[in-house]
């Protein structure tokens, strides 16, 4: 890491702290050439696989707006949201791979998003499941129910 005050290579950490519940880590530094002081950060990346095969790392914001667009009109505040973004990433993360594929990201949402608002969710799978018809909601419905009598 250059320091941003004389580019000089060279810094010791300070201090160290995990924030974002263990996922990134926040570095004070100070450098070893003209003695000035800065932070990094440090996360490890996440890549999308997008169904074209070009990768961008994963956002949750990019997910949240997603997401957000099913939940419209629906009675879902921003903090629900955030921590459904949590939960897909955390979910994605577990399988252990430094690459997900964007199909794999919509079935992680899928669930959360059916406990947080039933009707953002049937939006959402119509969405991602690709619905051609009436049918194809009654049909997920009826697997919805299921799902949730064996919840009980």
């Amino acid at each position: 890491m250059l320091c941003p005050f004389c580019q000089t290579p060279h810094s010791r950490v300070i201090d160290s702290r995990v924030i974002d519940a263990g996922m990134t880590i926040r570095r004070r530094r100070e450098c070893s050439s003209c003695g000035g002081r800065f932070t990094t950060v440090e996360k490890a990346v996440l890549l999308v696989v997008k169904r074209n095969g070009i990768t961008e790392p994963f956002s949750r914001d990019k997910l949240i707006i997603g997401v957000r667009r099913a939940c419209q009109g629906r009675d879902v505040s921003d903090d629900a949201l955030k921590l459904l973004a949590q939960e897909v990433e955390e979910a994605v993360r577990k399988k252990g791979s430094s690459q997900v594929a964007a199909n794999d990201i919509g079935l992680a949402i899928l669930e959360p998003l059916r406990r947080l608002d039933e009707v953002a969710y049937l939006r959402f799978a119509s969405v991602y499941k690709s619905f051609d018809s009436a049918e194809d909601f009654e049909s997920e419905i009826r697997l919805m129910r299921r799902k949730f009598r064996h919840e009980e």
